[in-house]
């Protein structure tokens, strides 16, 4: 059970009426040990898709964010737009519903759904099994759209070749000091919404700042989905990593 939310799929269970108890000293050693075994063979199996992908030359990744930002609006434009150059195909994770698959099967790209129902987060073992319903000898792009949620998803690697997370400017700009993990397993942050900064008070440079305190490598793209603004950058981004 993760100690944050309570996800039934995440490490570190915490007995909350416990204290008090004259066991209560042998919990901390317990926990470390479930969390570290459930890591563990989350890594192996991480290990096993990055060396699959890897072997199929298919670009994954990892996108991340809260809920509202505006991620699946960005894919669903991302893919309409790369399609004609890219095989694409996109793995889908919400806690239910498969309302995000529906949208992105519009664009005419093969979707894949999980639910993880009360899980917060997709994990190696739930990507293992969904990329068998794709033709992995004919992609060029896999993007997994996680759960939205910025804590659980930080400490789970899935195989891929990058993080991704997007913020929007609705959103505070001290997220990347609120939720660090995740910002700092991130390689490049898409800074959506931004057609909306004349309507706000969101302070981009103080953003940026604070991503740069908790990760001096994270690269920033200012972005818009609705607009198109900054998705030329984003696009280009994609490209030099395939290229690699």
């Amino acid at each position: 059970m993760c100690t944050t939310c309570g996800c039934s799929s995440t490490p570190g269970h915490h007995h909350h009426g416990d204290e008090g108890h004259s066991h209560e000293h042998h919990h901390p050693l317990k926990k470390i040990v479930i969390e570290e075994d459930i890591l563990a063979k989350n890594n192996r199996l991480a290990a096993f898709n990055r060396a699959l992908f890897k072997e199929k030359n298919i670009l994954v990744l990892n996108l991340v964010s809260s809920p509202g930002s505006g991620k699946t609006t960005l894919l669903e434009r991302t893919l309409r737009d790369l399609s004609p150059r890219y095989r694409c195909a996109v793995i889908e994770g919400d806690q239910q519903t498969d309302n995000d698959a529906r949208r992105i099967a519009a664009t005419g790209v093969p979707v894949k759904q999980i639910n993880t129902g009360a899980g917060c987060h997709l994990d190696a073992h739930m990507v293992m099994h969904a990329t068998e319903s794709f033709d992995l000898d004919n992609l060029d792009i896999l993007f997994i759209e996680n759960v939205g949620n910025l804590v659980c998803p930080a400490a789970f690697d899935l195989g891929e070749a990058h993080k991704v997370v997007v913020l929007s400017v609705t959103e505070g700009e001290d997220k990347p000091l609120k939720y660090p993990q995740m910002f700092h397993n991130s390689d490049l942050m898409l800074l959506n919404k931004v057609d909306l900064l004349p309507h706000l008070t969101f302070d981009v440079a103080q953003c940026k700042e604070y991503a740069a305190r908790v990760s001096h490598d994270l690269r920033i793209l200012e972005v818009s989905a609705s607009t198109g603004q900054g998705l030329d950058d984003w696009y280009g981004w994609l490209e030099q990593e395939l290229g690699k």
